[in-house]
């Protein structure tokens, strides 16, 4: 089915027509009531349906907001509406040119959903007062599809996520369609163009459907758009070559008649979905009787044509308007102290013919209200758009059953997060329908593999002989892999916003690149969480970082940077969580944690090489719970004030920091060491400042308030001086971390560079113990020897020193 045969057939009257004249009146009278509301938002506080001459005293003293794209999401929106009261459509929408929101809430405002979550915002004239001047005003909504704005998974605030967000969403979710309304302008960024692969994962037994419409308007906030201006031969062909089936829509034509692309869009719509409906019966029904899934469809797309700013004035001051980018956010700049302007403005709304549209109190007249969806098929109140309310907590089994068999600390090494794949993988296998996790082709490298015997990796596309040998592929895989951070990221972030859960591991340098992904989203859940009580608790964005700065091997200097810790501290407390377990059962134990809250961004930082294993799983429990702690077993200032306070962070800087405390008690056995583990980051603020923040009382208990404090940290210090800067003892607190030295590195080496290695900590403590700087002079020079030497033969062997590398805790300190 191609655009120009049923444009003709349309058109030449060969079919019936799918609008009937009636049908047509209505949708069209419908879509004007959105475009009305939409600009009424832009510019009016008073006078909502001009019962009276417009007035400068009526328009908003800031006119703030977005028209450029509104039309176009209306016009689909509408049709859309149509369709789901044909077929009973479980249907969302996604507003990628988010800033475009004044038509997301013209249509929840008409559905009547609006006034149903705010009744302030009521169905009368009053209420339509308030709702158009709130929009982009003090105290009022932002200008995208915010959390405030019923219906929405997906701000757009930031462009490139929608598709990704829809996508996530319909991910075991069979019956759902996700519309997802692309820009133009948002499908020239990078995160956008690559989600169009997300089709390769998508399962039509299991998942739903995400409908894709490219509003190809033609223009940015002051430039044309790439895909409007290629021809229609090389557009149709990239999105074939993504494995998309397109089909256009376009108009109006020269003479602004609409009735042509009415009929254009319903027809194609309803082919679309149809469509949609025969790939998964087809799936399934082969599904069920056991037959191998068909290859992976060619699900279909719209592209639709329509003019920047749509039915807006054609030129103003003799510039052109509708069609190009002045279009774009507010087209009349200036009506409060233009006449002229305010006239054309005037003009420009009664364009829409309000008093047809609308009855004496305000209310959408009857014959329009009834195109809207009933409940919740309305679309912006469907439950998917509102998570929470579906949300059901996972079936976890017992973390501590894959405890680490701790006999004595620090003697057996495994790889943390080895073992916390065997936790994934049960998980995964008691929640097939709910759970998934997300790794840009890192899960296997960050040692989760054990996920494998419960569930292969997502993969529609071409299938190969040697896939069989470890390659892990399913049509239905728990386990998704793609080299797109910004898609994974996508696809969590719609998967836990409609209700359910999922974790995101990767390598921790490249982690940033979804940092203002992180960002919109740790935005969101701020606003969500603290303002808006009708939006139930989503489940939590679970990030696992390993691969960590400190083990880098082959990848070098480029694969170092633990930056990602400041970022997450930087936004709300109320939704940020930072934890690095030092050990496989602490990772147990923070992960079980993680999975079962609600409404919070939760980083786990766990390394996947093998380390040593310190505390037993029932240590380990009540050492996370706490979230820092003193550990007996490496201080010897028990009944005592130390002379000195060792604090880690991370489970490379406790291996050095344990191996420092044992050099001392060895080299200096009169030294009184207080050792301090941090698991739950944010433990280290006030109390004032985050609610896992420590007291006064109990952060001088722990650090003391006048000896000085070595602090041992994964990440850049000054993220340390952050936190405790407004402690009484902050002046005694040294803090050592990552430096930016680094190359192809042994582990000792590394740490050396950036002196978190134990020997420098013990020269630290020596320096700054009073007792020690004399008693110690031998000592000091014996730890820088082991400096040179330690440098010298990994320079000379590729590797570290036995000594080093095998370095377990003494067995006669294990007691003591």
């Amino acid at each position: 089915m191609s655009f120009e045969g049923t444009q003709a057939a349309t058109l030449n009257g060969t079919h019936p027509l799918p609008l009937s004249p009636e049908e047509l009146r209505k949708i069209d009278a419908y879509w004007r009531a959105c475009n009305y509301l939409s600009v009424s938002m832009l510019y009016l506080r008073q006078n909502p349906l001009l019962r009276e001459p417009l007035k400068p005293e009526h328009i908003k003293n800031r006119l703030l907001g977005h028209w450029g794209s509104d039309p176009g999401q209306s016009f689909t929106w509408v049709h859309l509406n149509r369709l789901i009261n044909k077929y009973d459509l479980n249907l969302i929408f996604l507003s990628g040119p988010g800033h475009g929101a004044p038509a997301t809430l013209s249509n929840s405002y008409l559905e009547g959903v609006y006034s149903e979550v705010y009744p302030q915002m009521s169905e009368d004239i009053a209420g339509m007062q308030r709702f158009q001047k709130q929009f982009s005003f003090p105290g009022g909504i932002g200008s995208h599809c915010t959390p405030e704005t019923p219906g929405s998974i997906h701000e757009g605030g930031e462009l490139g996520y929608s598709l990704s967000h829809g996508f996530g969403a319909v991910f075991d979710n069979p019956d759902l369609i996700a519309t997802v309304v692309v820009g133009d302008g948002e499908a020239e960024t990078g995160p956008l163009a690559t989600s169009w692969h997300s089709n390769k994962f998508l399962d039509p037994v299991t998942d739903g459907a995400v409908l894709p419409v490219l509003h190809l308007n033609g223009y940015k906030i002051a430039n044309p758009t790439i895909l409007a201006r290629i021809t229609r031969e090389e557009l149709e062909q990239l999105f074939r070559g993504y494995g998309w089936d397109p089909y256009v829509v376009e108009g109006p034509g020269p003479d602004q008649d609409t009735e042509p692309i009415h009929q254009q869009m319903a027809e194609t719509l309803e082919h679309v979905v149809l469509r949609i409906r025969e790939i998964q019966k087809n799936a399934r029904d082969a599904a069920a009787a056991g037959k191998t899934c068909p290859d992976r469809p060619r699900w279909p797309m719209i592209i639709l044509r329509t003019p920047k700013g749509w039915t807006c004035p054609k030129e103003i001051d003799g510039h052109k308007v509708e069609g190009f980018w002045r279009a774009h956010q507010v087209p009349i700049l200036d009506p409060q102290t233009s006449a002229p302007h305010l006239a054309l403005l005037e003009q420009w709304m009664r364009s829409y013919k309000p008093e047809e549209l609308f009855d004496e109190s305000g209310k959408l007249i009857p014959e329009l209200k009834e195109l809207a969806p009933k409940g919740k098929r309305r679309i912006t109140a469907n439950p998917h758009a509102n998570g929470g309310l579906l949300r059901k907590p996972l079936d976890l089994p017992c973390f501590a059953d894959y405890a680490v068999d701790v006999k004595l600390p620090g003697q057996l090494s495994v790889s943390s997060t080895f073992v916390l794949g065997a936790f994934l993988r049960d998980v995964i296998k008691r929640n097939m329908d709910r759970f998934r996790v997300f790794g840009p082709d890192e899960t296997a490298s960050n040692k989760l593999q054990q996920m494998y015997q419960a569930s292969g990796k997502a993969w529609m596309a071409e299938y190969l002989p040697e896939d069989l040998d470890g390659g892990y592929l399913s049509p239905s895989g728990r386990v998704m892999e793609m080299l797109s951070e910004h898609t994974l990221e996508g696809w969590l972030e719609g998967y836990v916003l409609t209700g359910r859960h999922g974790l995101f591991n990767t390598y921790e340098a490249f982690v940033h690149i979804i940092d203002s992904m992180f960002n919109q989203h740790a935005k969101w859940l701020e606003k969500s969480k603290m303002e808006l009580r009708w939006r139930a608790p989503i489940s939590s964005l679970n990030i696992l970082i390993s691969s960590l700065v400190w083990r880098q091997d082959h990848n070098g200097f480029t694969h170092q940077d633990p930056g990602f810790l400041d970022v997450v501290t930087n936004k709300s407390p109320e939704v940020t969580r930072i934890y690095l377990p030092p050990d496989a059962n602490c990772l147990l134990s923070v992960a079980d944690h993680c999975l079962k809250s609600s409404n919070y961004v939760n980083v786990i930082v766990a390394d996947k090489a093998e380390h040593l294993q310190y505390l037993t799983m029932d240590q380990a429990i009540k050492h996370c719970t706490k979230g820092i702690g003193i550990w007996d077993f490496a201080s010897n200032d028990q009944g005592h004030e130390p002379d000195v306070v060792l604090a880690c962070a991370g489970d490379i800087p406790t291996a050095e920091a344990l191996a420092a405390v044992a050099i001392l008690r060895s080299k200096c056995p009169e030294v009184k060491i207080r050792f301090i583990n941090v698991v739950d980051l944010f433990r280290l603020m006030p109390e004032e400042e985050h609610p896992h923040g420590m007291s006064a009382r109990e952060f001088d208990s722990l650090f003391t308030l006048d000896k000085p404090v070595i602090f041992n940290f994964h990440a850049y210090a000054s993220l340390i001086h952050k936190f405790t800067y407004r402690r009484a003892n902050h002046a005694n607190i040294h803090v050592r971390g990552y430096k930016e030295k680094g190359n192809i590195n042994t582990p000792l080496e590394l740490a050396i560079l950036n002196q978190v290695d134990r020997f420098d900590l013990a020269i630290d403590i020596i320096d700054r113990v009073p007792k020690l700087q004399a008693n110690a002079s031998h000592t000091k020079e014996w730890l820088k020897d082991q400096i040179i030497e330690a440098v010298n033969y990994a320079h000379e062997n590729g590797i570290d020193a036995p000594e080093n590398r095998d370095w377990t805790w003494p067995l006669e300190l294990c007691g003591k």
